[in-house]
């Protein structure tokens, strides 16, 4: 390891040394190279390092970095203002004094002409694994010091959830640190029902930083105790082959159906537990009534589920019993609820789980996203590791963090957003930094239009990202490896000392630095810095963080102790059972939900009056499924997370290259799907529905359900005509073919994991990927 951190600026480490380091998918030590390159070595704790950390070594000098500020050129010439320009023109180089200048100028302008509801900080996005270089920590501190920005609520991953959950059970955070932890379910769960699998790719990712992994232990460990696994997926490789899972390969979206039949089986066999639905929910009957069809004349049995998701009915029945026979885990990935009407889907299984009554019991109950990160049902630090201090904002104003280009589109329209209204602000100026839209939102040729109405949209960035080639000023930032910080989050059992390896790429500077001098030329620096350097500002949140520790009677070294050691194994808390307490004694511990109980029927949701959430859970047809498909669109697009990045992060990455087909976003395609299509494995595709069209390359799978097609999120979006929104994307983002639609009224949440698309045989010559390099650029003698 190296030596100390003081106030002096950053040095990169001597050539030949190993450092330690932390990225959302791992600890490693980097060893540096005398071209200042890296090799990465995995952290030797951890028994299940991911390949994703090949990413980071290939892309430390990787061509697609911004080698110093850069302006749009019709903003430069133009100034402030709408533009179609975005995305097309070519950008034009400047200095750091000047790019300040005219970024402290168009903010002065913004703030002081419409003040901070005109200025929208997205910055949503995983960032950094570091607690103090944290993109989003850091501008929304630098904004609230200006006055403040309009803010956005919610998650892409689970705002459906976020909306619901605490209104019914509980919030999806009880669930992730303090659910049943996973070795009590490898050690006590006779039957795991999963619906959208445990995927073990997700599991390889926390925010903050995973240091070691374990998922793969615990399904080995359960299975070879006999745990059985029932896996409710289209893609039979949602949960690993060792566990030899139970494949019902539904109809996408079509998972509430399925968990009514169950239900109507415990129903009208008596198997549900009345005692337990008594004592601990409330509403069941007039959820049962539903169930039953007393009042639609529709009983919600296996017969009804199958026609809906095409499985056979006995099937359903016989799992039903086999549920209530024994140690039962009822487990669901965040992905079921990114589609329309997806508040359903987790309140669906709430509601399953409570009818079995196994809520509180070891290896029995709910867990709620398990398998989407590392921390879902992990330990939680006794002492979680330090954060950049935001502040508070003084604009109150938020949106759904989905309805961006709906808000940019519509100023001064009112939606109704979980039991209240919302009137969108009129945004002139939107501010990202650690986040690429480009790969959250859906129909990105809606998103480039929407963007293209703002004033000024700037962007920080390491990487020529999309969002970095549609802004107007474009502020190149270091990358991990070329600072120092502290890694590490609530669920991992280590904290990491994140020592700077190699120097900045070019002109890149850390954000901090970046929003020091803006602060300077806007009169606010001291209150920005507090007269500290941003490795001053490292030993600072340790000491703060070893102080706290101490208060509860943690010890732990000096900071230089720890920079030295390069790691500190923390303290977690014991295994728990998710909801033990609840079960013990729902008197003296309710749940936040308005009744103390689980609400299988929500007054307070019901008098909200949505046509689109009613007070129980409930089947309701999604705008795009299997069930309306067309000969235009007669295949049903999977948009799941990648296996070789984390969303769109170091997609020019070596693992995430190697995953490309000539060069383009790999798409999953059932081998009868792309006979009848002529398509053969390896081929390239359009696929392309009413919304847009991309280019991918065919892999095929008997993994994939006859008529799904999976297509991965965070390929860099990368348009044929970049002057024209609804250009072909050539290198395979499924975002152009995804639809911008409200979750419902409750959540608002993003519908994006799922789209009715057609595929054809690209005959035509591939265009090449122009996405992978800088896009261009005009170089002008500064005035």
């Amino acid at each position: 390891m190296t030596g100390t951190i003081d106030s002096r600026p950053a040095t990169p480490a001597p050539r030949g040394t190993r450092v330690p380091h932390l990225a959302h998918w791992g600890a490693y030590e980097a060893e540096v190279r005398a071209d200042h390159s890296v090799v990465v070595h995995p952290f030797e704790l951890n028994a299940e390092p991911s390949e994703m950390l090949d990413n980071v070594a290939t892309t430390v000098r990787h061509k697609t970095r911004i080698t110093q500020p850069m302006v749009r050129a019709g903003w430069l010439d133009n100034g402030a203002g709408p533009s179609d320009g975005r995305g097309s023109e070519p950008f034009v180089p400047v200095s750091w004094e000047r790019a300040t200048e005219l970024l402290a100028a168009e903010l002065r302008r913004v703030y002081d002409t419409h003040s901070a509801s005109g200025v929208y900080a997205g910055s949503y996005g995983w960032a950094s694994a570091g607690r103090f270089h944290h993109a989003q920590s850091q501008v929304h501190r630098f904004l609230n010091m200006l006055g403040g920005y309009v803010s956005s609520w919610g998650s892409y991953s689970y705002s459906g959830a976020l909306a619901i959950l605490p209104r019914v059970m509980a919030h999806p955070d009880e669930f992730h640190g303090r659910g049943t932890h996973w070795t009590i379910l490898a050690e006590q769960t006779d039957l795991f029902v999963c619906f959208g699998g445990i995927p073990v790719k997700n599991t390889e990712v926390s925010s903050g930083g995973i240091s070691r992994g374990w998922i793969k232990q615990f399904l080995s460990t359960a299975k070879g105790r006999g745990a059985e696994f029932v896996l409710f997926s289209p893609t039979r490789d949602d949960l690993a082959a060792n566990v030899e899972a139970e494949w019902h390969a539904l109809r996408p979206d079509t998972d509430v159906a399925v968990m009514l039949a169950l239900a109507h089986t415990l129903i009208t066999e008596n198997l549900h537990d009345t005692a337990f639905l008594e004592r601990y929910a409330t509403g069941f009957e007039i959820f049962e009534r539903y169930v039953l069809g007393l009042d639609d004349g529709q009983p919600k049995d296996a017969e009804w589920a199958s026609s809906i998701a095409q499985l056979n009915a006995d099937d359903l029945r016989a799992l039903a019993r086999r549920m209530a026979a024994g140690r039962t885990y009822i487990s669901m990935t965040w992905s079921l609820q990114r589609a329309d009407h997806g508040e359903q889907t987790p309140w669906m299984g709430a509601t399953l789980a409570a009818m079995l009554g196994q809520i509180g019991l070891p290896g029995g109950g709910y867990g709620y996203g398990l398998g989407c990160t590392s921390r879902p049902s992990s330990s939680l630090s006794l002492t979680p590791p330090p954060a950049f201090p935001q502040g508070s904002n003084p604009m109150k104003r938020f949106i759904p963090v989905a309805r961006i280009v709906d808000m940019l589109n519509n100023p001064g329209k009112t939606i109704d957003f979980n039991g209240e209204s919302i009137t969108y602000p009129d945004i002139h100026l939107v501010y990202w930094a650690g986040g690429n839209p480009y790969h959250h939102h859906q129909d990105i040729a809606g998103l480039r239009r929407a963007l293209a109405k703002v004033d000024t949209f700037v962007v920080h960035d390491a990487y020529w990202t999309a969002s970095a080639r549609h802004a107007d000023i474009v502020l190149p930032s270091t990358i991990t490896l070329e600072r120092n910080d502290i890694g590490g989050s609530p669920s991992s059992p280590d904290m990491v000392a994140m020592h700077q390896a190699v120097p900045p790429f070019a002109q890149a500077r850390d954000d901090y630095t970046i929003f020091a001098d803006l602060a300077e030329q806007l009169g606010i620096r001291e209150r920005f810095t507090e007269g500290r350097t941003a490795d001053e500002w490292v030993r600072h949140l340790y000491e703060k963080w070893q102080e706290r520790s101490a208060a509860k009677g943690y010890t732990f070294p000096d900071f230089d102790g720890f920079w030295q050691e390069g790691f500190l194994q923390l303290p977690v808390e014991e295994p728990t059972v998710g909801f033990h307490d609840f079960r013990e004694d729902p008197d003296a511990n309710p749940l936040l939900t308005p009744s103390g109980k689980i609400e299988i029927f929500s007054q307070t949701i019901a008098d909200f009056g949505y046509d689109d959430c009613p007070g129980h859970p409930t089947w309701m047809e999604p705008v795009e499924w299997l069930g309306n498909a067309t000969d235009d669109a007669p295949l049903l697009m999977i948009a799941n997370n990648p296996k070789t990045r984390l969303h769109s992060q170091l997609d020019g990455g070596a693992y995430s290259q190697r995953s490309k087909v000539q060069d383009r976003e790999p798409i999953r395609i059932h081998p009868s799907d792309a006979a009848a299509r002529g398509v053969a494995d390896g081929d390239v595709v359009r696929v392309f529905n009413a919304r847009g069209a991309c280019l991918a390359g065919v892999v095929l799978s008997d993994d994939m359900r006859p008529g799904v097609v999976q297509l991965s999120t965070g390929a860099w979006y990368d348009p044929l005509d970049p002057s024209d929104p609804n250009s072909l994307c050539v290198h395979g983002n499924p975002n152009v073919l995804t639809l911008d639609k409200g979750a419902s009224k409750l959540s608002q949440g993003n519908i994006g994991q799922h789209a009715l698309v057609q595929i054809e045989r690209w005959n035509e010559p591939v265009p090449p990927i122009r996405v992978m390099s800088a896009p261009p650029i005009e170089e002008r003698p500064e005035a």
